[in-house]
C-alpha cells in the first residue's frame, strides 16, 4: 500500500488514528533528475471532502488495485492479500505470522497458551495492519464489493479477539478494542446490503437489528449506559434500518390488512366483507 501525499503530517495523521509511531527519514538532498510529480493524476480525479472517493482498476500484469482519494494525494492499495503487497515472515499477512507463533508455543507449553503474549511492539504492528485492511474494506463499501468487506471486516475481528486474548495488558488491547463499534457497523452495512441485493428485506432488518445489538452490547460493557444511543455508530444504523423498513414491499397479507383498514374508514363494508374473506383464504406463510 503506497501513501503518496505533500508532506509528513497526513501521513503522521494517518498513522495515528491507531496509535502507531513512525520514524520518517531525514530529507536527502542529491535526488536524481526523476518525475515525482502526481499532479497530473490528482488534477483528473477531484477529492470529494467528507465523501469516499474510491476506485478500482486492473495494472497491465493484470493484478487488481484500488486507489483511494485523499486531500493530499493518493492511497494505492492491492484488491487481494495484504493490502500493500508485502508477505511479513513469509506469511500472507503480520497476523498469520503472530497465529503461528502461537501454535508454535502451544505446541512446546503442553498445549496451553496462558503464557504467551503480545508486547506492545507486537500490538503497534497488528495496529498499523489493520488499519490498511480498514481502508480497503471502506474503498470496497464504496464499490458495493461486500464480499470483500466481509473478508476483511471479519479478519480484523478476529485481529482484535487475538489482541485482547493475548495482549500483556489491557491498555494495549483497548488500543484495537477502541474500534470495535465501527467495525461492528461496516461489517453490518455490507451483510445487510448483500440481503438487500437478494431482495430479501427480513433477512436484511435482521441483520442490521443483531448488529445493533452487538454495538449496543458493547457500549454497555465499555461506556454509560446513558451513552449507548448517542454513539455515531447506533444512530447511523438506526436511520438505516428506518429506510429499510420504509422500502420493504408489503407481503400479500400486509396488502389486505391496509386495504381492509382502508374500506372501514371509508364505511365501505361490502369492499371491507370482500377482503376479510381474502384474508381468510390467505395460507400462513403469504
Amino acid at each position: 500500500m503506497r501513501l503518496c501525499c505533500g508532506g509528513k503530517t497526513k501521513l503522521l495523521q494517518v498513522l495515528d488514528f491507531l496509535g502507531g509511531r513512525v520514524d520518517l527519514p531525514g530529507s536527502h538532498r542529491h535526488i536524481r533528475l526523476m518525475d515525482f510529480d502526481i499532479s497530473h493524476l490528482l488534477e483528473q480525479w477531484e477529492h470529494q471532502p467528507g465523501q469516499v472517493v474510491a476506485r478500482r482498476f486492473k495494472t497491465k500484469d493484470g493484478r487488481e488495485k484500488i486507489q483511494l482519494r485523499l486531500d493530499l494525494g493518493l492511497l494505492q492499495m492491492n484488491a487481494e492479500g495484504r493490502p500493500d503487497g508485502k508477505r511479513p515472515f513469509g506469511h500472507a499477512c503480520l497476523f498469520d505470522h503472530y497465529r503461528a507463533r502461537l501454535h508454535k508455543y502451544v505446541a512446546a507449553h503442553d498445549g496451553g497458551d496462558e503464557g504467551f503474549k503480545l508486547k506492545a511492539e507486537d500490538c503497534a504492528k497488528l495496529q498499523l495492519e489493520a488499519l490498511q485492511y480498514h481502508h480497503r474494506y471502506i474503498c470496497l463499501l464504496h464499490l458495493e464489493d461486500y464480499d470483500g468487506v466481509i473478508r476483511d471486516a471479519e479478519r480484523n475481528l478476529a485481529v482484535f479477539d487475538f489482541v485482547g486474548k493475548h495482549a500483556e495488558s489491557e491498555e494495549l488491547a483497548w488500543s484495537l478494542e477502541q474500534f470495535r463499534p465501527q467495525l461492528l457497523m461496516v461489517l453490518t452495512r455490507a451483510r445487510a446490503a448483500q440481503a438487500l441485493e437478494a431482495d430479501d428485506y427480513e433477512m436484511a432488518v435482521r441483520q442490521v437489528e443483531e448488529g445493533l445489538e452487538h454495538i449496543r452490547a458493547f457500549q454497555r460493557e465499555h461506556a454509560l449506559p446513558e451513552a449507548v444511543e448517542m454513539s455515531g455508530e447506533v444512530q447511523s444504523l438506526e436511520n438505516w434500518l428506518e429506510e429499510i423498513r420504509a422500502r420493504r414491499p408489503l407481503s400479500a397479507r400486509e396488502r389486505l390488512e391496509r386495504a381492509l383498514r382502508d374500506a372501514i374508514n371509508c364505511e365501505d363494508y361490502e369492499r371491507a366483507a370482500q377482503v376479510r374473506d381474502a384474508l381468510r383464504n390467505l395460507k400462513p406463510a403469504e
